[in-house]
Parts: structure tokens; sequence; C-alpha cells
């Protein structure tokens, strides 16, 4: 099964999502490939994490040039991919799917993804109106406030048809069980369409 990862310039969260998508690679590394697509901002924001190297190290990556380059879309609507997986997503990304703006590698992934039956699942930053707290790249922590309208948007895209929004980035693990289960499913259905009946086999 190959996954496609998104990484937008969230900071929020950033080195939690990206340690726990290398400990679920290694666990289903003999089931799951995953492949990074990084945002022109997610490359600038790792890199102030001290986290890009890392996940180019890690993973078969991929940096964002134009809204179809890499063709991300192309290759989410042929099949080539189980799902989209955008982890974590700024309020911007949230925004322009909840409007269906298409202008990004990432949001014309997703909306080509869903055009084409492919779920995506996202893990917004800015989930709730309220305070957060996050981490800066030098360790110290930032309270941050999410805006209502961010959390509106949020709201939206959780009713949208194809976009599954996650709590929490452990949530992944059980995303990726149940593809796995889905493809077992699929293989034994073709294995018996392909299988002779017993009355053909007399």
């Amino acid at each position: 099964m190959k996954i496609a990862w998104g990484i937008t310039g969230a900071g929020d969260r950033l080195e939690e999502c990206v340690k726990l998508m290398k400990s679920l690679a290694d666990k289903y590394r003999d089931r799951v490939e995953v492949y990074a697509y990084i945002s022109k901002s997610g490359v600038v924001v790792l890199r102030h994490y001290r986290l890009l190297d890392y996940v180019r190290s890690n993973f078969k990556t991929f940096t964002e040039i134009s809204a179809n380059e890499p063709f991300l879309a192309g290759q989410l609507q042929k099949g080539e991919f189980e799902f989209l997986l955008i982890m974590p997503a700024t309020s911007n990304t949230v925004a322009k799917l909840a409007v269906g703006i298409a202008d990004t590698l990432l949001t014309n992934a997703a909306i080509s993804a869903v055009k084409a039956f492919k779920p995506v699942y996202i893990f917004p930053t800015d989930r709730e109106e309220g305070l957060i707290t996050t981490k800066l790249p030098n360790g110290k922590e930032l309270v941050l406030r999410v805006r209502k309208e961010d959390a509106e948007n949020v709201r939206k895209l959780r009713e949208m048809e194809g976009f599954y929004v996650l709590n929490d980035p452990r949530e992944v693990e059980s995303v990726i069980e149940k593809h796995l289960e889905d493809i077992n499913r699929r293989t034994l259905k073709d294995l018996r369409r392909g299988q002779p009946t017993s009355q053909q086999k007399l």
C-alpha cells in the first residue's frame, strides 16, 4: 500500500507528526510505503524545525514546484496511492479546501483525489476556537489563538464528502489498519472471482 503524505507550513505538532510517521513506516515496512510531498511553505518550516533532512533521509520525498508538479493529483486519480494524508495542515490549506480552491500542490491533490473517490485525511492545527500552546523551533512555548473563522472552516471540511478530519495524529495508525483490511478484502474478492466454480470444474 502506498500512502501520499502531505506536509504543509504548519509548525504546531510538526515534530510529533514527523516522528509518528517514521515509527509507522517502520512498523508497517513490509506492507506500506510512505511518500512525503512537501509544500513550498513546508520546506521552510521543516528547515526551521531542523526536520527537513530527517524527512528527506527517511522517506521518498517530493517538493512542490507548482499545483501540478510533481503530478500528485494525477497519481491519486490513477489509483497509485491508497489515500492522501495532510498532516499537519495549516489553517490556510483548510480554508482553501473548504471553499474549493486548488491552487497549491496539496489543495489540488486533495480536491482531485476526492473527485476520484480517493479519501483524504487531514489533521488541522486549528481545530477548535480558543487558545492553543505550540512549541517553537527553539523549544520555547507560544500561546496562540484559534480564530472562530478557522474553526468554522474545519467544521465545513468535516461535512464535505471524501474528507476526514483527524483530531489527533495518532489516529493515523487506525486509518492505515482500516485500509490494509480493505485491501485484503478486495484481494480475496478478486481471487474468488478468478477461481472456477465447482460446476465449472466438473
